[in-house]
């Protein structure tokens, strides 16, 4: 029997980061019951084919562990490639993404992000005080290709009046989503995953649940303007953040200005 070493205590902690940051993942999108209920099948598994060598069960186990990775793969494809986004995004790899990447940094001149928050946040304010309904997402490290095709594409420099008149009740563009890449406004009217969770409350229409969703499906920033109230809420990281006023939700988007 060869000693527990090193490498053992190394296997045991990356196998627990890896299994806290899926549960983290899948918790923010709703599947955590899919995550325990993954856990326990290969917890039988183990028992009956290593622990007790069960030959039958562990045979039938096995079989269903070579064809469940590849269903899983398939039904949880927008997890793993946020998974891979984010790992391969980490803080610890920014150092080396600078070495070899030339892109423009928001963060090395505080004017620019001012250029592209402060415009949101007077839409967002005038929105709000008008009632105006209006749903804006800011595209983070997952690429938002794919929702910007549902709409019309703009590609325009951000402007408060541009956006108020996206998002005005006679425009063809206000029942979508608005999309902003690159410190530009890529695409007006776009249709957005909506999220099933159960814990949102019913007073929430539906471009809570589409923001909430694009939340969970990728690492965006959504902004959604109430049309019944006018209260201005966030959702990033799968979470739902209610009744902001315009000086939290400046400081939002400083803060992820300068986490980009």
């Amino acid at each position: 029997m060869e000693p527990f070493g090193i490498k053992d205590v190394l296997d045991i902690t990356l196998v627990a980061m890896m299994l806290f940051y899926l549960y983290r993942i899948m918790k923010e999108s709703g599947t955590i019951n899919i995550f325990f209920g993954v856990l326990a099948f290969i917890a039988v598994w183990v028992v009956a084919s290593e622990i007790l060598e069960m030959r039958l069960i562990g045979t039938i186990l096995d079989k269903f562990m070579s064809i469940g990775l590849l269903i899983l793969v398939i039904l949880f494809q927008e997890q793993i490639k946020r998974f891979l986004v984010e790992l391969g995004s980490h803080r610890r790899w920014r150092f080396f993404k600078r070495l070899f990447s030339h892109s423009r940094n928001r963060t090395s001149d505080p004017e620019d992000f001012h250029r592209w928050i402060m415009p949101i946040v007077y839409a967002c304010m005038n929105l709000a005080k008008s009632k105006t309904g209006a749903l804006i997402v800011i595209e983070q490290n997952i690429s938002l290709e794919q929702y910007e095709k549902t709409g019309d594409i703009i590609d325009a420099i951000i402007n408060s009046r541009l956006i108020e008149n996206i998002f005005f009740k006679n425009s063809p563009l206000h029942d979508g989503a608005l999309i902003i890449s690159n410190d530009r406004i890529k695409s007006a009217g776009c249709i957005l995953p909506v999220s099933h969770d159960t814990k949102i409350p019913r007073s929430l229409g539906l471009r809570h649940r589409s923001a909430l969703g694009i939340a969970q499906a990728t690492d965006a920033f959504a902004i959604v303007v109430s049309e019944e109230t006018g209260n201005i809420s966030v959702a990033h990281c799968g979470i739902l953040t209610t009744r902001l006023s315009s000086t939290e939700l400046e400081h939002r988007l400083t803060q992820l200005s300068y986490n980009s």
